[in-house]
């Protein structure tokens, strides 16, 4: 089990800790509503610095992103970033993940923390024939989500850039609580607007206490991964591992908007094709009707009792107080509006298919 910079610190703050892909992670402070609650008004910081950092270098690193990930990063200008996925060879998904240009030739790659090896083995193999340098800085870096509504706020006092002025899928590397060259980017897993900062080890607890001490006045509070989860599933955020894997197609996914045939990928050829004939089956997103938490696995049925799909997350929503779920259905049964039922235990729950997100108060 790995450890972040920070785990004493989550550990004496009275944090829940619990094994997340091979790390020893926060899962909740106060509980999770509290903290989702936080996150959705106010601001609250997330330590996840799980998750994998590879640099793509050098006059060949444009090449091999634009080989291996399915979005055009051809499109990114230094200071902009991108998200994307890695298709495999066999019509699924290696990993989602985000694409930041650095400088002209040097691109960071941030993936999920349980696709660290697998991914670093997926680009390696593709970058045989291209020549990029690559570096795997995962276990030397920190990674902080300053989420929230007020993060914008309470975080300034602790730059000399404009916060304000960042705009979403955009970053600066700049100064941050007396740290220099810190990357501040606008992106997030949550809806709720704010930064993440990605900072060396070393450095990670002074930016910590630092944050926290600064948004003292905004209210900030340590969230956990529970919350995370519960904030990113009212957006409707894919989660690798539950919504995609090596099995599922980005066009089931609804992953097609960053699917890109300007430019040759991995299975372009056979990706083209199943756009053409469209997915048999489709992601969608359900609210319950009547009282009942969607799981993960949970059967999807129709008005017959008949399976037609399988939850692939679900909760109950701290901000509607319903359930709410993602899930794989035939295509026939993906439109807006359609009844469906979740069996939970021996109860068929009435449900119905929605239009993301499910938390529209941005």
């Amino acid at each position: 089990m790995k450890n972040t910079a920070l785990t004493k610190t989550h550990e004496a703050l009275g944090a829940k800790m619990v094994p997340f892909a091979g790390y020893n992670m926060p899962v909740s402070y106060e509980g999770v509503n509290i903290e989702h609650e936080t996150v959705r008004k106010g601001v609250g910081v997330f330590d996840v610095s799980h998750m994998g950092e590879f640099l793509i270098e050098g006059p060949k690193a444009l090449e091999l992103i634009q080989k291996v990930t399915s979005n055009d990063a051809s499109k990114l200008t230094v200071g902009k970033a991108q998200y994307s996925y890695m298709p495999n060879e066999t019509g699924g998904i290696v990993d989602d993940l985000i694409v930041y240009r650095i400088k002209e030739e040097t691109y960071l790659l941030v993936v999920n923390a349980s696709n660290i090896e697998k991914d670093w083995n997926h680009i390696t193999k593709y970058n045989e024939a291209v020549g990029a340098v690559m570096r795997d800085i995962s276990d030397d870096y920190s990674l902080l989500a300053i989420q929230g509504p007020k993060a914008v706020d309470a975080m300034q006092s602790l730059t000399s850039v404009d916060l304000s002025s960042i705009k979403f899928y955009n970053f600066v590397v700049g100064d941050f609580a007396g740290i220099e060259h810190v990357i501040i980017s606008a992106t997030g897993y949550t809806g709720s607007g704010g930064f993440e900062i990605y900072c060396k080890n070393s450095e990670v607890q002074q930016v910590w206490d630092k944050v926290l001490e600064a948004g003292a006045d905004y209210g900030i509070k340590p969230i956990g991964l529970a919350a995370r989860d519960t904030l990113r599933l009212e957006m409707g955020y894919c989660l690798y591992g539950n919504d995609i894997d090596d099995t599922t197609s980005p066009f089931e996914a609804g992953l097609g908007w960053v699917t890109k045939f300007t430019k040759e990928f991995v299975n372009s050829e056979n990706f083209a094709k199943e756009k053409a004939a469209g997915p048999k089956r489709k992601l969608i997103a359900f609210q319950m009707e009547e009282r009942g938490i969607p799981r993960t696995g949970y059967p999807i049925l129709d008005a017959d009792g008949n399976e037609i799909g399988k939850v692939t997350s679900g909760t109950m929503s701290p901000s509607l107080s319903k359930g709410i779920g993602l899930g794989y259905v035939t295509t026939e049964f993906s439109k807006l509006d359609t009844p469906i039922y979740i069996k939970v235990r021996k109860n068929n729950i009435m449900a119905n298919v929605v239009k993301l997100p499910f938390y529209k108060n941005i």
